[in-house]
């Protein structure tokens, strides 16, 4: 009989490290990875890192370039685009299913996520608020209980978070997000399903429509009021 592993290994360990980076917007998209940098502060051998480099690209987080290394993706906005829908639809089905098996205790820690979300707003701490929208998110998925689901939303979430800095930092969007929420969170409380999962719809949806105005604007379209 096979004995289980006592920890995991350290590859992925190491990719939990550098996709915080990524996420923290300490590695941004577009930047090198220093390897032997990384390695030095990490105290580990490069064997490690490459193959959490390699758990990263199949995440589409980093991407391989030949005889230069391995850099930060960055979306372009047309790939940003055709992703919002998607996105829409999983986290509406997550919010639907999360809603029919809620109990009182995890509505309870969803409340608990919310209020942190109404102080970095108040506080315009873009940084904070979008980990405790992440861990929001990522609570009502596992609420799912839907084992392919949230494989599928959880590897979209990862890529999607490339570009949270973009629609957050739109003037206003923070605020907005937060009205959102607060419909996402009502709908829970009173138990509907089909609420929930609109609402949240909703919320995916706007933001797209955010980074289609910011897309417009870099490129000098205008936009209609």
């Amino acid at each position: 009989m096979i004995s289980p592993l006592d920890q995991r290994p350290l590859y992925l360990e190491v990719a939990e490290r550098v996709r915080e980076l990524i996420y923290r917007d300490t590695l941004k998209p577009g930047d090198w990875i220093d390897e032997l940098g990384l390695c030095a502060q990490l105290g580990i051998s490069r064997t490690p890192l490459r193959e959490a480099l390699k758990v990263l690209h199949s995440e589409n987080l980093v991407e391989m370039v030949s005889r230069r290394g391995c850099r930060v993706k960055e979306l372009d906005d047309q790939e940003l685009l055709e992703l919002f829908p998607v996105m829409a639809s999983l986290e509406g089905l997550c919010a639907n299913l999360a809603t029919q098996k809620l109990s009182a205790v995890n509505l309870k820690r969803l409340e608990k996520i919310h209020t942190q979300l109404e102080v970095y707003a108040e506080n315009e701490d873009v940084d904070k608020y979008y980990e405790a929208n992440r861990e929001f998110h990522r609570s009502i998925q596992d609420l799912a209980e839907n084992r392919w689901l949230i494989r599928i939303a959880e590897e979209l979430r990862n890529v999607l978070g490339l570009a949270r800095h973009r629609q957050l930092t739109m003037p206003g969007r923070l605020h907005s997000s937060l009205d959102e929420h607060r419909e996402i969170m009502d709908a829970l409380r009173k138990g509907d399903a089909e609420a929930a999962a609109s609402a949240m719809h909703k919320h995916l949806c706007q933001q797209e429509r955010v980074l289609k105005i910011e897309s417009k604007s870099k490129s000098g379209e205008v936009t209609p009021g």
